[in-house]
């Protein structure tokens, strides 16, 4: 690709594109040009209109599109599917028609809610895909449409439990109640592995600059398995957060419109060894988000 990569950063404002933001800044690999529907300081993009996208990617002879757009209001999906396929599909297929048009590569994060949420060991890349929301359903669309429409140019990072310090989080909002609630119940019949977005973003640099062009399908979390109450009462540990009693609960104590996976647990072994990278353990990537929380 030659000593500077262009490189098109999408829905540059969300958790993982500020984290894009960070891990890039200053990097003399990449000429980046980050874009989303709105903000004073990210260049304006709809992804959902073609013809946008096309003269983005011509104008900057962009190489390399990193999708960090998403529609991830799973329960608000189930009653408008339409704009959540809108997001999730319909406009990953535009991105691989121009990327493919102009030659530039993709790499496209996708969800660990693909599958049914119901096994007992890591998912592969390869297991059987099962959604069971309409969240699910147009993030596996979105990655059929950019595989079949861009193929080996193609990347796809499934990942799962996503916080940052960026946005509304999990982690921010049991901050949150820790600090103003005496007391509070969180699942613990859920199980995954969270991820920290700026482990993400430097993943996804890493399949960018590899010596080599892997296309295909990855799973990246951070190392480890927890429920969400494990979680939160790691949060509050961290945060010295001692006021709040945090005791555990079943799901169905908080019915939601949309399908919670009991198990979202990924298996980075084909990341780790096509990239040879080291994947950072959950608990000391939430040390370094809380503290840069807390101390901004």
């Amino acid at each position: 690709m030659g000593t500077t990569i262009n490189i098109l950063i999408t829905g540059a404002n969300g958790q993982l594109g500020h984290e894009m933001r960070n891990v890039l800044a200053g990097d003399q690999r990449f000429n980046a040009i980050y874009t989303d529907v709105a903000g004073d300081d990210v260049t304006m993009l709809d992804i959902t209109d073609e013809n946008a996208v096309n003269s983005m990617v011509k104008d900057h002879n962009i190489q390399v599109i990193v999708n960090c757009v998403a529609y991830t209001a799973v329960d608000a999906a189930e009653d408008d599917e339409p704009t959540a396929r809108l997001l999730n599909a319909t406009a990953v297929g535009i991105l691989a028609r121009v990327a493919r048009q102009h030659g530039a590569r993709m790499v496209h994060v996708s969800t660990d809610y693909v599958f049914d949420g119901q096994a007992c060991t890591p998912y592969t890349e390869d297991h059987p895909i099962s959604p069971q929301s309409a969240y699910g359903r147009t993030k596996l669309d979105g990655e059929r449409l950019l595989l079949n429409t861009l193929g080996d140019d193609a990347v796809i990072m499934r990942t799962a439990w996503l916080y940052s310090p960026y946005g509304k989080t999990f982690v921010k909002t049991m901050l949150t109640l820790g600090q103003t609630k005496p007391a509070l119940k969180v699942v613990f019949d859920q199980v995954g592995s969270p991820t920290c977005a700026r482990d993400l973003a430097r993943a996804i640099v890493t399949v960018i600059t590899a010596q080599a062009w892997h296309p295909g399908i990855y799973h990246y979390s951070n190392e480890g398995v927890i429920s969400w109450y494990d979680f939160t009462i790691a949060i509050h540990r961290i945060a010295g957060i001692k006021g709040c009693d945090v005791q555990p609960c079943h799901s169905d104590e908080f019915p939601a419109k949309a399908h919670r996976p009991a198990y979202s647990v990924l298996d980075k072994t084909k990341f780790k060894t096509t990239f040879g990278v080291h994947v950072p353990y959950w608990q000391d990537s939430l040390e370094g988000t809380i503290n840069q929380l807390l101390n901004p």
